[in-house]
């Protein structure tokens, strides 16, 4: 092992300690330890397999901070001995070894970070209580080569999308993968390279994102095609997120500059209620800038003074010239899905109290009222749904998928009562395999864009609540795992019309979720039966398609979303890959699968935001 980096300290933070194996690195850059957090995560593996990019060591200070204008420490020849005698350098050697021996425990026990981007010495205090339930069995190096083979598909399977992409319908929004042609549904911008450079990073194609963001260094955003317009949700998920996510991870100033650009563009035009606070919360940060951070915490406001009236459930349609609700439909699928996501990750990003307490109301409220389990003569599977009034629809989209997830890293993160922990990791657990189910029961092997159950079910807290009072015989409600059923005829629901798969994420991103928080194999077999049908099922001569027909005739719709290598193709990678890498305490995930590092706001943040949290 050779000591590759050094000790930099900047007010109360330490930055990383690199470590490299020169003798197994395959690019001229070190791997880069992933980082461990105050309970002991990392126990990463130095293999030729784990292809990471180094991850950004500087520390972007915001323009506010009194320690943004310090310069770094003075490197200096650590080199302690010279001479020609070998019995002196022998000596060296030995030395050095018994330091990395008896130092490296040390200095995991000091929880100074490895590698991470402009870390902190330990994990932000509102994350600190996190640990790894001692009950997760970590996979052996045996193991993980296994999956390290899996993890090679995905890559292969992503540079065969990026490559179709870029060669035929750059600078195009998105690929039509069937005609190799192109199509400009998000600006005309490019979104797919945008939208991709992260991934790229994060499976280790340097060249490729070298080659992306030396192409897009002069982009200008104002140019919009003729009959267009800026999409202001999908704007900032996909570019703004795709651009803050890249440079957080590599420290390119380039993408920093072109993050500012777009959200300069898109303040000026503000339309959104929720689902865009990461992004400009962590744009505030990085350039000083407070209307960023009073735009989007002025609709929170909104929300939180609404929340006593509605129990934490919101409609998904408000008037936007008076902040009120409109109509009386509550869902937890399209339009209202990243809402209730960005409560909780708020504050897991930077330790926003007043998010953490709204997510609690609403996740409790919509597991409270719109969770259900088929009923009896059925296979109990569980599931989300939408109400409207007093009518309840007993469906479930593709799109609401994602709250599994979502329940499975609140379960890990929040300080939760034993019991309220206990509820929400079976409802994790139960909506998560009903997702999978819909997979495994199609012919093709892909789910529909939505299930329509063929009769009502019953409140999964009321099942819930008979098997608590009889003495809780067999497993709980929603939990049983039953069979796939091929034959059409035996399920309890009925394939929404038509019956589409559109290379969405939110299943297999729950999936991850659910393999992080439980270390159980079974949720990555079932994500590698996924992988499968759509490697085999939607792939073309230029990339992968959208498909009609999941449970008879497929037929290729000849459309190659970009958040196909966004975040499908990402989950599945991050699914294989170790267990540690981008750990939960240290990265959140924007809606469009971006990661964004953590933090605590300073001091100096706080008075000039205003920031009371």
């Amino acid at each position: 092992m050779v000591l590759a980096g050094v000790f930099l300290w900047d007010s109360e933070l330490i930055y990383g300690v690199k470590w490299a194996r020169e003798s197994c690195c395959p690019y001229s850059t070190p791997l880069i330890c992933t980082p461990s957090s105050a309970s002991g995560w990392a126990r990463t593996r130095f293999t030729r397999r784990n292809r990471m990019l180094p991850r950004y060591q500087a520390l972007p200070t915001s323009p506010l901070s009194s320690s943004a204008t310090e310069k770094s420490p003075k490197k200096y020849n650590l080199s302690l001995f010279s001479g020609r005698w070998a019995t002196r350098w022998l000596f060296a050697a030995l030395a050095a070894a018994v330091v990395v021996f008896l130092g490296l425990p040390i200095l995991r026990d000091l929880n100074w970070e490895w590698g991470f981007p402009w870390s902190q010495s330990t994990v932000p205090l509102h994350l600190q209580g996190y640990t790894r339930p001692s009950s997760i069995r970590l996979p052996t190096e045996e193991e993980q080569a296994f999956w390290d083979l899996r993890k090679d598909e995905v890559r292969d399977a992503f540079q065969h999308a990026w490559t179709g992409y870029r060669s035929v319908a750059f600078p195009n929004d998105e690929l039509t993968p069937v005609m190799g042609g192109k199509s400009n549904k998000f600006n005309g911008w490019g979104v797919t390279l945008f939208d991709s450079l992260d991934t790229l990073w994060m499976m280790g194609l340097e060249d490729e994102f070298s080659s992306a963001v030396e192409t897009v260094k002069d982009w200008k955003f104002e140019e919009i095609k003729p009959d267009q317009f800026v999409p202001f949700f999908e704007t900032t998920i996909r570019y703004l997120g795709g651009l803050l996510s890249a440079y957080a991870l590599s420290g390119n100033e380039i993408l920093l500059n072109l993050a500012d650009d777009v959200g300069r563009i898109l303040i000026k035009a503000f339309n959104e209620a929720t689902s865009c606070q990461l992004e400009f919360k962590y744009l505030a940060k990085l350039t000083g800038k407070r209307e960023y951070y009073d735009k989007v915490q002025a609709v929170m406001e909104i929300f939180y003074n609404a929340s006593n009236a509605t129990n934490g459930l919101f409609v998904d349609q408000w008037f936007g010239s008076t902040g009120l609700p409109s109509g009386n439909h509550i869902t937890v699928g399209g339009g209202s899905d990243s809402g209730y996501e960005y409560f909780l990750k708020q504050w897991v990003m930077s330790g926003d109290e007043k998010a953490r307490t709204q997510y609690l109301t609403s996740i409790n409220s919509i597991i409270d009222n719109l969770i259900y389990v088929t009923p009896n003569g059925t296979r109990g599977l569980m599931y989300v749904t939408d109400t409207d009034t007093y009518m309840t629809a007993h469906r479930q989209e593709h799109l609401s998928c994602f709250l599994p997830g979502l329940l499975a890293l609140g379960a890990a993160l929040l300080d939760l009562p034993p019991d309220v922990r206990e509820k929400h990791e079976w409802a994790a657990s139960g909506l998560t395999y009903t997702c999978y189910i819909a997979y495994a029961d199609q012919q093709s092997g892909l789910a529909p864009e939505e299930i329509r159950m063929n009769g009502p079910g019953v409140k999964w807290v009321d099942e819930l609540r008979r098997w608590e009072q009889g003495g809780r015989q067999g497993k709980a409600p929603g939990m049983g795992e039953p069979p796939a059923y091929k034959n059409w005829e035996l399920r309890e629901y009925a394939n929404g019309w038509p019956s589409v798969y559109l290379l969405r994420p939110e299943t297999i991103e729950s999936i991850f979720y659910m393999w992080r928080t439980t270390g159980d194999v079974k949720w990555r077999e079932r994500g590698y039966e996924i992988f499968r049908a759509i490697s085999t099922r939607t792939r073309t001569k230029f990339g992968f398609s959208s498909v009609v027909g999941v449970d008879k005739r497929l037929r290729l719709l000849d459309e190659m979303p970009s958040y196909f290598l966004a975040e499908t193709l990402k989950y599945f990678y991050l699914l294989f890959d170790e267990i540690d890498t981008y750990p939960m305490d240290r990265w959140v995930f924007n809606t469009e699968a971006h990661p964004l590092p953590t933090f605590s706001w300073t001091s100096d943040e706080r008075e000039a935001f205003n920031i009371t949290l």
